[in-house]
């Protein structure tokens, strides 16, 4: 009876052993996969823009803020103006998404009774669902001519109007994790500070808020990440125009629609082709270190709580 136990429990030793070594062969296989993935676009996009640079000067291409492949004189291949452009647009979209999101947030995980928590959370998820053309089609005929009759302009198709549609699109990310990192906190460091006399006000800024800063952290850039590499809503509400902007009432064109644009119409293999990948491969370095950049953020942050 004895030598049964044994031998039981030897195979669930065994079979328990199979599966860890199964699910860590899994994870790691999907982390590798992922590896390879991101160094296969990287590869891809540097393999097609390196033929660019054969007739393009690279001071040019990245200082240089006039872009016009087609000029009959000369082609032109700068793109300072549509990075400018993209920060310009990217940049007043946290500006807005940010507090309300996080104001969200702290709503819906303190104040809000649970009922209203369990409808407004799923509602916001939902708006990420939305596809960018018809938030661009929004931009169009809701928020461009509010934003040209309030501030007395002849259009609202300009870096102002994609702001204000990247926010919202921001929004669902921004909020989504933001609560779930606040109700993260351990609820007796609330009642530790309401216990101290503090107020709930008191203890969401000065407690809770310090304490889940890593996932709002990485909230906002998941946000700045969306705004970044959004494409038809650009495309659609921010005018495309060449100029250098010079203001949030100025019609930009961003990467992303540039590439939009012109990709579908230019001849394979001339420079004018290599060059919107040289764009493509600017756009993922400039996602890169936006992440890498958050990623120390958030270390040196931890390394200060400890």
């Amino acid at each position: 009876m004895s030598d049964l136990k044994v031998d039981v429990r030897a195979n669930l030793r065994k079979r328990s052993a199979v599966k860890e070594a199964a699910i860590k062969a899994f994870f790691f296989v999907n982390g590798i996969t992922a590896v390879v993935v991101l160094l296969g676009i990287f590869g891809l996009l540097l393999y097609t823009s390196v033929p660019a640079f054969r007739e393009i000067d690279l001071k040019e291409f990245l200082g240089s803020p006039a872009w016009d492949p087609t000029s009959p004189e000369k082609a032109e291949y700068g793109i300072l103006s549509m990075v400018v452009s993209t920060f310009l647009v990217t940049i007043g979209a946290l500006v807005l998404a940010v507090p309300i999101g996080l104001g969200v947030a702290s709503y819906l995980s303190d104040v809000a009774h649970w009922r209203v928590r369990e409808i407004v959370k799923p509602v916001v998820e939902i708006l990420a669902g939305i596809p960018s053309v018809v938030v661009g089609f929004l931009g169009i005929v809701i928020f461009g001519p509010a934003i040209a009759g309030i501030f007395g302009l002849s259009h609202g198709l300009n870096a102002l109007n994609g702001s204000i549609l990247l926010a919202i699109m921001s929004l669902p990310t921004i909020i989504s994790i933001s609560e779930d990192s606040l109700s993260a906190v351990p609820q007796a460091y609330a009642e530790a500070s309401l216990g101290l006399g503090a107020t709930r006000w008191q203890t969401l800024v000065r407690v809770k808020i310090p304490a889940a800063l890593s996932g709002i952290i990485a909230a906002v850039m998941l946000g700045m990440g969306r705004a970044i590499g959004e494409t038809m809503t650009v495309l659609m509400a921010t005018g495309n125009a060449r100029s250098f902007p010079t203001g949030i009432f100025q019609s930009v064109r961003t990467m992303t629609a540039n590439i939009a644009i012109e990709l579908g119409e230019v001849p394979y293999h001339t420079t004018h082709y290599y060059a919107l990948f040289a764009i493509g491969l600017v756009l993922f370095i400039i996602t890169f270190l936006v992440n890498m950049a958050a990623d120390i953020v958030l270390r040196k942050y931890q390394e200060r709580e400890q």
